[in-house]
């Protein structure tokens, strides 16, 4: 009996929230190999906010997801079957293989994991794009000093914690904003941030001036919206955005700042980046995080969906908040 691949395909695009319509589950044989080509059982799929604009058929930073075609996403696996001598069956590997259980590629865009010291799955998170993401901002566009106030929205999420942690590495005061008290709870007892305001709360405003005193010096940013008004309200003078996401929008709501006028009277820098423009970056960045969660220095949280037929629940789950950290799809 021929082995088979199931894959989840894009099927139709969001009107407005995503749906579970909108994909659809298809099962085709494993793919052979020819030579020079390897064969990848995945074991963890990465589901990351992103990919809510490529469903989208609008001009962007990157094209927009085909319908009809696999999800694109990140994946961990090992290699199964190989006629590349520069990968033995057993290896552990990196890719963008997307929404199935198996992938199959000439080996030049996927990267040999060391999982001695670092979980497989973290690849995906802390000491993958996300993780990178979060090294990034912090280290090239906010450039933190020690004694400085750092604000981080969505701070329980895979960027946002790592931002957080690094920041109090630099010796600034970390304060995020988080949805639920057990998620704010987890940000500074876990994670060792500061303080965390509860967007949730109904009193972000005041909690966000009781949390930074001394104003704000950096923010970065992962959410929009009223998050995004509160912390413009308390940004000191020739303070650092720097602009990862906007979750708040991603379904086609409005975004309306109504704190705009202090980007000038406050001489901010507010710079918006995709990590994927700067990969010169990765393998420093990917060294130190590797080290840290090596060393047990840098703690994480995941949320993980068991089977590839959870992703479309899981997936809409992450745009409504209602993961804790990073959300991966176990596949094994």
């Amino acid at each position: 009996m021929t082995e088979m691949n199931k894959q989840f395909l894009l099927a139709s695009r969001p009107q407005g929230q995503v749906s579970t319509g909108n994909f659809r589950l298809v099962e085709r044989p494993v793919p052979e190999i020819g030579e020079g080509e390897v064969l990848v059982r995945n074991h963890y799929l990465s589901l990351d906010p992103y990919m809510r604009g490529r469903m989208d058929d609008a001009r962007s930073y990157a094209a927009p997801q085909k319908l009809d075609e696999v999800m694109q996403g990140g994946t961990v696996g090992e290699v199964v079957a190989s006629r590349n001598p520069a990968f033995a069956v057993g290896d552990k590997v990196l890719a963008m293989f997307g929404w199935q259980l198996y992938g199959k590629s000439d080996g030049s865009l996927m990267m040999k994991l060391d999982t001695s010291r670092v979980p497989i799955q973290a690849y995906l998170g802390c000491v993958g794009m996300p993780g990178i993401t979060g090294w990034y901002g912090l280290n090239k566009i906010i450039e933190p000093k020690a004694g400085e106030t750092v604000v981080v929205s969505a701070a329980s999420g895979a960027v946002g914690s790592v931002v957080g942690q690094l920041a109090k590495r630099k010796g600034c005061r970390v304060v995020g904003v988080a949805g639920g008290a057990e998620k704010c709870r987890a940000v500074t007892e876990e994670f060792g941030f500061d303080a965390c305001v509860d967007y949730k709360a109904g009193k972000l405003r005041a909690d966000l001036k009781a949390a930074t005193p001394d104003g704000i010096d950096g923010y970065f940013e992962n959410v929009g919206g009223e998050v995004l008004d509160a912390v413009l309200r308390r940004m000191n003078a020739f303070g650092r955005i720097a602009v990862c996401g906007l979750i708040a929008g991603y379904d086609g709501n409005p975004m309306p700042t109504h704190e705009f006028r202090s980007i000038l009277t406050n001489r901010l820098k507010v710079q918006g980046f995709i990590v994927s423009e700067h990969m010169e970056f990765w393998p420093q960045a990917r060294r130190e995080l590797a080290q840290l969660v090596g060393d047990g220095a840098l703690k994480y949280r995941e949320t993980i969906a068991q089977g590839l037929e959870s992703a479309p629940e899981a997936f809409i789950g992450l745009l409504k908040g209602r993961n804790f950290g990073k959300q991966l799809v176990k596949l094994i």
